[in-house]
């Protein structure tokens, strides 16, 4: 099946292409499944339409059948703590989407549930009994359509006022699969187009337009509406092009995928804090 999809791992079964420009690993254990997949040529990149880099997707059940989240949250702290395993430098969290449209409301949601950090240091932390701890800064910029300002501009600004190390940004995906929806995330160290994954491409945010380095970090939450009429009826519909869909559940499935993310990526980001006083600091 072709058509539109934000997923490295969707486009290795579909697309051909050279086996020394492009490394796969598989791995995990128990219900969740790891796939890391590496851009290393041109030719790769060529092949695949995605910049030369690493592709982590990690897979797992459906989150409204997870009794316990603990084992999914500690991998995709793991997985991002490879990427960036600097446990000190300062970061900042971008939240791209929108929260008027549910299935784009993943990163701002994500993000509200982050602990920020930054302002927090000095004496002024000691007696927090948090001396140590990562400069965290958060952002969740909304959408050109709300603010009038490109969501790349934003986070420029902040980017440039708090110098962090790195830009994490996190994001809805579409997907060519509607069972990867809400049940896979993609955390990538090659950037991240905002709106991309309903055909709104706004500028990249990516370390040759932040000048720092740029994780991201996203969930697919929509296919395409051909995409589905062909999984139903095996033939493609031209007249669905330019439509998405999602699942009937979406209000219930972003917001646990949120703060399944929310918590992996506090425990990333303040990897000396134990989860259990995290929470309670969020």
């Amino acid at each position: 099946m072709t058509g539109r999809t934000d997923l490295a791992l969707e486009l290795t079964e579909s697309e051909k292409y050279p086996e020394d420009g492009v490394l796969i690993e598989k791995s995990g254990s128990g219900d969740v499944s790891i796939t890391k997949i590496e851009i290393v040529s041109e030719e790769g990149e060529k092949a695949l339409g995605k910049a030369m880099g690493r592709y982590i997707t990690v897979e797992f059940p459906p989150v409204t059948r997870i009794a316990d989240c603990k084992e999914l949250e500690k991998c995709l702290a793991k997985t991002l703590a490879g990427l960036f395993p600097d446990k000190k430098a300062p970061l900042l969290v971008a939240g791209l989407g929108n929260t008027d449209i549910t299935p784009d409301a993943v990163g701002p949601l994500t993000a509200g549930r982050l602990l920020a950090t930054r302002h927090i240091n000095g004496q002024f932390a000691k007696e927090l009994g948090l001396d140590g701890i990562r400069s965290v800064s958060v952002l969740s910029p909304g959408v050109l359509g709300q603010t009038g300002i490109e969501a790349s501009e934003l986070i420029k600004a902040a980017a440039d006022t708090v110098k962090p190390a790195a830009v994490i940004a996190i994001d809805a995906l579409a997907a060519r699969s509607t069972e990867r929806l809400f049940t896979t995330v993609q955390i990538c160290d090659t950037g991240i187009s905002p709106g991309s994954g309903v055909k709104n491409r706004r500028k990249e945010l990516s370390s040759a337009t932040l000048s720092v380095p740029v994780i991201a970090v996203g969930v697919p939450t929509v296919v395409g509406a051909e995409i589905l009429a062909e999984e139903l009826t095996g033939s493609k519909s031209r007249s669905s092009e330019g439509m998405f869909v999602t699942p009937k559940d979406v209000d219930m499935l972003t917001d646990r995928i949120s703060g399944i993310l929310a918590r992996a990526m506090n425990t990333f980001l303040q990897p000396g804090i134990e989860p259990d006083i995290l929470s309670g600091l969020v």
